[in-house]
């Protein structure tokens, strides 16, 4: 990867400006704008990389206009101090990943439901490393949830081994279960015996477990941790709202 390409993929900082929702304004996360726009007749919404140009779809004047550049210096400052904190400077690991997958599934919460050819579905992850950020997101219509958290892991392990990064000493915090577990508790290796199923049947995303089961053997370091969703975790926090930006704005 030439330099170009690559400082082109450092993730780019966002603006979600709501003109019309519950409250309109300009908010820093995805979380927070989505507060004000789902389920809100007529909501008028849409992301920006610069906040001059959120603040100019909002026709804001130069007062509001300085109030909000104001307030977006104190939120960086704010978000940069949890993350180093989140992740103090040591040596225990090069890099911190994170990773998550969602849909939006019409048949979720009705007994017997299950996933549309038409339900959105995406993946997303975030590599941290020596105070460089890098990110990416994707998605496919009728896909399950699973197969979107394992999707986001693999995504991950690739980009890894093509920053040269796989031999390092990594920290993967994951909110999926479904994708630790089998991993931390042997039963990736347990499947693969018995030629890639449970003790109990088949085997769901075959696919996907057999590609994670190939990529891992590049990792000789890797370390895992299941981090809580959706309980104010920054990286967990982050990858959920580029999933769910890329469903709304890409698909």
């Amino acid at each position: 990867m030439d330099e170009d390409n690559f400082f082109n993929e450092v993730i780019r900082v966002k603006f979600y400006a709501v003109k019309s929702g519950r409250k309109p304004g300009i908010y820093r996360t995805w979380e927070e704008a989505k507060k004000q726009v789902d389920g809100f007749s007529g909501a008028e919404y849409k992301s920006f990389d610069k906040v001059t140009d959120a603040t100019e779809y909002m026709n804001f004047g130069k007062e509001e206009r300085d109030r909000v550049m104001e307030k977006d210096e104190s939120a960086l400052n704010e978000a940069a101090n949890k993350i180093i904190k989140l992740n103090p400077k040591s040596d225990d690991y090069f890099a911190y990943i994170y990773t998550d997958g969602g849909t939006r599934n019409s048949g979720a919460g009705v007994k017997g439901g299950s996933v549309a050819p038409t339900d959105k579905a995406a993946w997303a992850y975030l590599i941290e490393w020596d105070g460089k950020r890098i990110s990416n997101s994707g998605g496919e219509y009728g896909a399950t949830n699973n197969k979107m958290e394992q999707t986001g892991f693999i995504n991950a392990l690739e980009k890894l081994i093509e920053l040269g990064f796989n031999e390092k000493k990594l920290m993967f915090r994951l909110d999926s279960k479904y994708v630790l577990q089998p991993i931390t508790e042997g039963w990736l290796e347990g499947w693969k015996k018995r030629g890639w199923k449970k003790s109990s049947g088949e085997l769901a995303n075959v696919e996907e477990w057999k590609k994670i089961d190939k990529l891992l053997a590049n990792f000789p370091d890797a370390h895992f941790e299941w981090v809580k969703g959706h309980a104010n975790h920054p990286g967990n926090e982050f990858v959920d709202g580029l999933l769910n930006q890329y469903m709304d704005e890409e698909m």
